[in-house]
């Protein structure tokens, strides 16, 4: 007789009950265990504050607390989600679209640990024998040392000598970056004019300033001779000399250098944080080149000696990783054999993520969004954990259509050996391959957080749902397109695998750079097009910000809000700050009170005095049109719109809502923004430019499929205000509204790198045989003519 059923078997759905994290309304929905379910809804509807700071941060939380206390003083302290009840939660992994780090000592090998097996690799059977793993790390310096140690033994002090010595792989010149930096000086001063004349082309230093006129009567030099007559002592005093007490007017003033003094004043600073005008100086007068003792290897000259059938670590290391795979099927030895199947594993992971055109020396802050998120699945498929809750934000991202079926079956590969796979996303493709679809809405921030439909596919067709209407939509080509306006000349561009590229970029007109991933469109882009004047650069780098900054703090708009309530009440602008004289005094402006309990997690709660504004109550006694400043902030960027109707402020609102932002409040943390709507915030306050040249790196990641036609529009507002606009983008709306496309390909790294087809989207659709015009013609319904 067949047995009951087993009650193990009754937790078959995560079920979430009374979800108000951020902006959810109490949102209850059962999701199925080890099926598919994709997330849906407009940007800001509250599909990330489900998935992920409800469930996988429960679960995240849920598996820290298993932890003894000891080792959980060392993890990171997650806060309880705020939602009634969360039941049958399985252990979550998030495989996010956080850019992996920027930091320059940080690879694709070291952050996916295919290095960390190489440098064993090569330790053990590289020829000659030159010693441990650390002997093959570009992160570890060749150090000796000796000394005597004093130790008490049976009462008496006893002297003992000792040495050590570590062999590591760091190139001493370099220190393990692979690159060298040096100051074009030619770029600091034109050497054919005199100080008087204004020689020096350094940002802020005018002939009749300060700054120069350190120079000019200092007595070091001569303000009238040309700098390329001066003798050897006095260019050296001009460029190089050590600070010098001199007296300038009967003023004491420190002397120095050139070279010393520009490289504090700007080259020392954070770039993001110098003024654009400054950054492009530096852009221009720093040279970063390849390091000429180890050629950008990072490795010294002991750990590129040894060799494995001819091939070094720097060589394994620089190979495309589709060749690596190649290299290391020739690798035969069965003192390795354990090493090489997990080496093996991973790099055939990377091609199966179709990142089998990176290789491992490749900086990982030079990813982009997608293929860090690619690079961070790579742990995950060989795994043979099941039960699993995987957790993805947009996958797709970065993705052209010929890849998107890969990722489909990667996803679907996840879910078929029994995990859980949620998926917050926004691509039709994959919300067709979808068991089960969560939408939520109807809108964004305070107008979503609710949901609108559970089901399958089908369901959500015959829905009416915003997602549901919007789902088989397909924008048509264009009837006639833009004539350029002049071009940009790109000549030999050869940044990593472009193939001495020639190419002009149309002005004045929308042009769509396409190709798939890894094909070479921002090496083209990004390494050839900022060198131009008046080019504004919109990429998907996050903004840097804190709990305290927000994005009226952040486009500029709370300066003019102070200064009108300032106005209006007769008090100064600093009060109105609650990073200032007008914080609350229990929270100091934060709105919550913040108590740090050790090992468990950190408790918040809402400041009492405050209610949570961050202001104290002197501050809210002011108002502007009946509105105190805690009230202004609150409001969405819409309804500030029409609160201010004139001026700067209203201008950058208008923006915001141009790119699709005014549900945004004013006093939102940026921290909470989604990458998407981070380079949307960028997007809004650069559009200020009139004339200028935008590089916008797809702009619609992270928007619904309904705000894509908003976001053309707005795009065609740029170009007719007089604006060239150049955007890298895979999807295929975008390439049907483009004036122009350059197609690059054929493949991807060593396959790709050239154009394949420059032209009208009409002209690609009707007569290209690339990647690219196959997905468009399919997209636009069009048959390719014969």
């Amino acid at each position: 007789m067949a047995s009951e059923h087993h009650i193990a078997d009754s937790h078959e759905v995560i079920r979430v009950v009374g979800a108000r994290e951020n902006n959810l309304k109490g949102v209850s929905v059962d999701i199925p265990k080890r099926r598919l379910s994709v997330f849906t809804g407009v940007s800001g509807s509250g599909k990330s504050s489900l998935v992920f700071a409800t469930i996988a941060n429960e679960s995240q939380r849920l598996i820290n607390e298993t932890y003894p206390t000891f080792v959980q003083q060392f993890m990171g302290q997650l806060n309880r989600p705020d939602v009634d009840a969360l039941e049958n939660v399985s252990p979550a992994i998030i495989v996010d679209q956080e850019r992996m780090g920027s930091n320059a000592r940080s690879t694709v090998g070291t952050a996916t640990d295919a290095h960390a097996m190489l440098r064993l690799l090569f330790s053990r059977i590289g020829r000659p024998h030159v010693g441990s793993p650390q002997a093959f790390s570009f992160n570890i310096p060749s150090v000796s040392g000796a000394g005597a140690v004093t130790m008490e033994k049976g009462g008496k002090k006893v002297k003992e000598r000792r040495s050590f010595e570590i062999t590591g792989g760091m190139c001493s010149r370099c220190e393990g970056l692979g690159e060298v930096s040096d100051i074009d000086l030619d770029e600091l001063y034109d050497k054919t004019k005199s100080l008087a004349d204004g020689a020096i082309q350094v940002p802020g230093y005018n002939a009749d300033g300060w700054m120069v006129r350190g120079f000019t009567e200092s007595g070091f030099v001569d303000p009238a001779k040309p700098i390329q007559d001066y003798s050897e002592k006095e260019l050296a005093d001009f460029l190089y000399k050590e600070p010098t007490k001199v007296k300038i007017q009967n003023i004491n003033m420190t002397y120095e250098g050139l070279v010393p003094k520009v490289t504090k004043s700007m080259l020392q600073k954070d770039r993001d944080a110098l003024q654009p005008h400054v950054r492009a100086f530096v852009d221009r007068a720093v040279k970063f080149m390849p390091c000429p003792d180890c050629g950008g290897t990072r490795l010294n000259d002991g750990a590129r000696s040894s060799k494995i059938n001819g091939t070094s670590i720097a060589d394994a290391a620089a190979m495309q990783i589709s060749d690596l795979a190649a290299w290391l099927d020739t690798v035969d030895d069965p003192a390795v054999a354990p090493l090489m199947v997990g080496l093996r594993q991973t790099i055939a992971s990377f091609v199966d993520v179709g990142l089998g055109y990176l290789s491992l020396d490749r900086a990982s802050g030079t990813l982009s969004g997608g293929e860090a998120q690619r690079t961070k699945m790579i742990r995950h498929l060989g795994s043979a954990l099941t039960d699993i809750t995987y957790v993805f934000d947009e996958p797709t991202a970065g993705l052209h259509p010929h890849d998107i079926q890969r990722m489909n079956d990667l996803l679907q590969q996840l879910r078929d050996k029994g995990n859980t796979v949620l998926v917050v996303e926004h691509k039709p493709e994959v919300i067709e391959i979808a068991d089960h679809i969560v939408d939520l809405g109807p809108g964004a921030g305070r107008a979503g957080g609710e949901v609108q439909y559970e089901g399958d596919v089908a369901g959500l067709r015959a829905s009416g749902t915003l997602t549901g209407r919007h789902l088989d939509d397909r924008a048509r080509l264009k009837e006639s397109t833009r004539a350029a306006k002049g071009a940009l000349e790109i000549r030999g561009a050869t940044q990593h695998n472009l193939k001495d590229v020639d190419v002009d970029i149309p002005l004045g007109i929308l042009t769509v750079v396409t190709g798939v991933a890894g094909s070479g469109k921002s090496s083209l882009i990004h390494g050839n097009v900022p060198g131009f004047d008046d080019v504004v650069v919109v990429d998907q780098s996050p903004i840097k910000g804190n709990r305290r900054s927000s994005p009226a703090t952040y486009t500029g708009i709370l300066d003019t809000i102070r200064s009108a309530f300032a106005k209006a009440n007769g008090v100064k602008p600093a009060l109105f700050s609650a990073n200032s004289e007008g914080a609350c005094p229990a929270c100091r402006g934060l709105g919550v009170i913040i108590t740090n309990l050790g090992f468990t997690q950190s408790v918040e709660t809402l400041c009492e005095l405050c209610e949570g504004s961050g202001f104290s109550d002197e501050v809210l006694e002011y108002t502007l049109d009946g509105k105190n400043i805690a009230e202004v902030l609150a409001m969405s960027a819409a309804e500030a719109s029409t609160f201010f109707t004139k001026g700067p402020a209203h201008t950058t609102l208008v923006r915001m809502i141009d790119v699709g932002l005014g549900y945004l409040t004013l006093g939102q943390a940026l921290n909470t923004l989604s990458g998407g709507e981070r380079q949307r915030l960028k997007l809004a306050i650069s559009m200020a430019k009139k004339g200028a040249i935008y590089v916008l790196d797809e702009p619609t990641t992270g928007l619904h499929l309904a705000d894509v036609e908003n976001m053309l529009g707005m795009l065609d507002r740029l170009v007719d205000a007089g604006n060239s606009v150049i955007v890298i983008e895979h999807h295929q709306a975008v390439m049907a509204h483009a004036d122009w496309i350059i197609d690059i390909g054929p493949g991807a790294g060593h396959d790709g790198g050239t154009i394949v087809f420059e032209g009208t989207p009409a002209d690609l659709v009707a007569g290209a045989d690339t990647l690219t015009a196959k997905h468009l013609r399919e997209y636009v319904g069009a048959s390719p003519s014969s």
